[in-house]
């Protein structure tokens, strides 16, 4: 290499940092599972929920709800691969449609180009480790849960007290 680097326009910058992201994550997955099997999974989601709900409590503004604070993080995290979300305000509280998932659609490229996957999808993973980050941080009368329907799924937060 010779000169300098040129430096990277903001969308070379987002695909890097989502190549990172994706690298570090299947780095852990492979390594827990291969020294401590389903069980070690199963620790390290409850590892990351903890952490996650403990970073959610002390980032949350003020006046906003724990279960909106959730949801919103949710939609950013599907946003930041250009999933095709929405978010619908409901009676009973919020519902998430995650029309086209952009992980799912990440790392359907990446195993087209021959990269290893850990998992064969990362929807049931996505699903565990959210639902027991919701489980910590959101109020206790909310009920998160989420339905996969083809290359999305849809996530509710909701309350029966709700107004």
């Amino acid at each position: 290499m010779t000169g300098e680097p040129s430096s990277l326009d903001p969308a070379e910058k987002v695909d890097l940092w989502r190549q990172r992201f994706f690298e570090a994550q299947a780095a852990a997955e492979e390594f827990i599972l291969g020294q401590h099997g389903e069980e070690g999974l199963a620790a390290w989601i409850q590892a990351n929920s903890r952490i996650t709900a403990d970073l959610l409590r002390a980032q949350r503004p003020a006046g906003v709800s724990a279960t909106d604070h959730f949801m919103t993080r949710l939609q950013r995290q599907l946003l930041l691969y250009d999933s095709a979300v929405t978010s619908e305000p409901q009676p009973s509280g919020t519902v998430l449609r995650n029309a086209d998932c952009g992980i799912l659609r990440y790392r359907k490229r990446a195993a087209r180009a021959g990269v290893v996957l850990t998992f064969s999808s990362p929807c049931s993973y996505c699903q565990e480790l959210n639902t027991a980050i919701a489980a910590r941080y959101v109020e206790p009368d909310v009920t998160v849960s989420c339905d996969q329907a083809g290359d999305g799924c849809t996530w509710r937060a909701e309350s029966p007290h709700a107004p």
